[in-house]
């Protein structure tokens, strides 16, 4: 590939980086990358018809699933065409705009994936520790209003990252990424000149977000817990406890990799690119895939479904 000059004055672009060092086997290294989309784009789209077809799904619980399973049909659909471009085409260049452009939806789907596992964490605090009130508290207008306050804060708080990225000058021979997408963390790291205003608001909105979201949604399951080992029976308390099983665990394979690759990216200098690979495709690839696959095991209204559609289709 030849080397061009980037300025302030050019239209920057950025190079796409795959598996540094191991380029003839890329192909083939992407078909596993390949299956994480396959099964988080069929996984997904199957929650959502299966709750739209099934009326014994209609609750809240449900809706937030459903909302979920959107948000990580938008993960998986913003990183799918340069990942395939740089991986299966070597299609590595991207434009500063079409690379703006799917860091925003990137940072846009991730901030409102944290909001929605606080809305389904808020419903499990109230089908437990308020049952009485669950169906007053979880109307459908509630729900819509927390999904559309979820996106609107998400967006509102993305929103300055291109204004802050347009201000950069970006004048290297080669912008290369660490990835086969753009993020901002990783964006701002090319910049010759001080990014400490980027830095700083990056860092403020993680913690207004994700660090404001993360501390409610442990608060939720202390009070859960605590309103659990009130109940005298020990088969009830696991039986309720139960309920909490699947959103536990898309908590935990959602903020794990999370913070382990904003980790890597901010202290990890010295860490082999493998490392940052391996967290880049933890981070965004894992959760939209588990998420259906846990669900579907661990709830027995959307297992009976989806075996009632998969026998249907052997006949």
């Amino acid at each position: 590939m030849g080397n061009f000059r980037i300025n302030s004055s050019d239209a920057p672009s950025f190079i796409l980086t795959g598996f540094p060092g191991m380029e003839d086997m890329e192909p083939w290294l992407s078909l596993p990358l390949l299956l994480c989309y396959a099964i988080s784009i069929v996984g997904n789209s199957l929650i959502l018809l299966i709750v739209k077809e099934e009326e014994s799904l209609h609750q809240p619980m449900y809706y937030f699933l459903s909302l979920l399973s959107v948000n990580d049909l938008g993960v998986s659909l913003s990183t799918l065409p340069t990942v395939l471009a740089a991986l299966c085409f070597r299609a590595r260049v991207i434009t500063f705009n079409a690379c703006l452009a799917q860091m925003f939806f990137i940072h846009l789907f991730s901030w409102t994936e944290s909001g929605i596992l606080l809305a389904m964490s808020v419903d499990r605090y109230v089908a437990i520790c308020n049952p009485l009130r669950y169906a007053a508290v979880l109307t459908n207008t509630h729900i819509l209003a927390m999904g559309l306050g979820t996106v609107f804060r998400s967006f509102a708080l993305i929103l300055v990252f291109p204004l802050l990225l347009h201000r950069l000058p970006f004048c290297h021979a080669q912008n290369v990424l660490s990835h086969a997408y753009c993020l901002h963390v990783d964006m701002i790291k090319l910049a010759c000149t001080d990014i400490s205003l980027n830095s700083h608001y990056g860092l403020s909105i993680v913690l207004l977000t994700f660090g404001l979201d993360s501390a409610l949604i442990l608060i939720s399951y202390v009070l859960i817990l605590r309103s659990v080992l009130a109940i005298a029976s020990r088969e009830e308390r696991l039986k309720t406890l139960n309920t909490c099983v699947s959103h536990i665990l898309a908590v935990l394979i959602f903020y794990v990799p999370m913070v382990s690759v904003s980790v890597v990216h901010r202290f990890g200098a010295g860490l082999p690119h493998a490392v940052h690979i391996l967290m880049s495709i933890l981070y965004l690839f894992v959760p939209p895939m588990l998420n259906p696959v846990i669900y579907s095991i661990k709830t027995k209204e959307i297992r009976r479904r989806l075996l009632k559609m998969l026998f249907r289709f052997k006949l």
